[in-house]
């Protein structure tokens, strides 16, 4: 699946070499955040993470076109109390990008990845943070695997088609089609003002979020081939709505504990694919926030406090 050739893609050896965990590592402070990697089936998967091994863990799962970036603050509000951890999907964030004609760019096979990685980094029993695209990818571990689960915090990650709303119409049309000419049509959502949009639409104060969040994430989209590996995934997307009855099953048959901090203003995700959740996880905690898409940006202490209190009374239940 992952030939020779794609190692041109993988980190240069300079970064990988500056990002390895060094041996003093254990000598830091236990909420200092680390960054290394991890070879998994070929493909070099970067991840970011904090905490002391043994304290509950926490799996955070980064959304479209972002990557573990979109953490960056809240890894160290979580560290003092959790061990946490924040993987770059392949052709994210620091993660290897290799080509789209050879590598198999789907949620399932990401999902797998991902898998890999959490058990190689001794993560066997956790809460995951399902945000945008990291919304499948969890529920896929979810499913497969949930003795893991300890507990769910989703922000704006949809299980519901009450949540493909107006925005999803041109990726129907591509999924539907799979045509070049429809998926050409979506080359729009790749560019910086598609992305600076993401960031800005829904919140209060757009003045105050961060344009490092999109001077990092565009840069990486306009990679040479990245766009056509966005395509790959617009056009997998589809795979994961015939999935949405037996992840509802999933809640169902095993009630994980869940929290939901959605941002309400968000029209790639509305608010229309969060109150469903409670259909099926009645004790579920909702939160409608009144910020967009990347909710961490303008609510991101807010949802720190709620994650810590909703995680630490699941744990002292358990």
């Amino acid at each position: 699946m992952y030939s020779q050739r794609t190692a041109r893609f993988a980190l240069p050896m300079v970064l990988a070499t500056a990002l390895a965990l060094p041996s003093q590592a254990q000598d830091l402070a236990s909420d200092a955040v680390r960054y290394g990697t991890e070879t998994v089936e070929g493909v070099q998967l970067f991840f970011r993470e904090a905490g002391t091994p043994g304290a509950p863990q926490i799996v955070l799962l980064h959304g479209f076109p972002t990557s573990s970036h979109m953490f960056r603050n809240l890894i160290p509000e979580l560290a003092s109390d959790f061990h946490v951890i924040a993987p770059d999907y392949p052709g994210y964030g620091l993660s290897a990008m290799p080509a789209a004609g050879e590598f198999e760019y789907s949620f399932e096979n990401i999902a797998s990845l991902v898998n890999q990685l959490l058990e190689r980094r001794g993560f066997e029993s956790y809460a995951i943070y399902l945000m945008d695209y990291g919304a499948p990818i969890g529920f896929r571990i979810a499913e497969a695997h949930p003795e893991r689960v300890t507990g769910l915090i989703v922000q704006n990650g949809n299980a519901y088609e009450e949540g493909l709303r107006e925005f999803w119409d041109p990726i129907k049309r591509f999924w539907k089609s799979g045509s070049e000419e429809h998926g050409n049509e979506l080359r729009g959502l790749l560019s910086l003002g598609a992305t600076k949009w993401q960031y800005q639409h829904g919140t209060r104060r757009p003045e105050t979020i961060s344009p490092d969040n999109w001077l990092v994430d565009q840069p990486l989209l306009d990679r040479p081939g990245n766009q056509e590996i966005q395509l790959a995934m617009f056009y997998d997307y589809r795979t994961n709505v015939p999935l949405y009855p037996r992840w509802q099953q999933y809640f169902r048959d095993h009630q994980p504990p869940t929290l939901i901090v959605w941002g309400q203003n968000d029209p790639i995700f509305p608010s229309e694919g969060a109150h469903p959740y409670l259909r099926d996880l009645p004790d579920a905690e909702l939160h409608l926030l009144d910020t967009g898409h990347f909710a961490l940006e303008e609510e991101g202490p807010r949802i720190a406090s709620l994650m810590r209190r909703f995680l630490l009374s699941a744990t002292s239940q358990n």
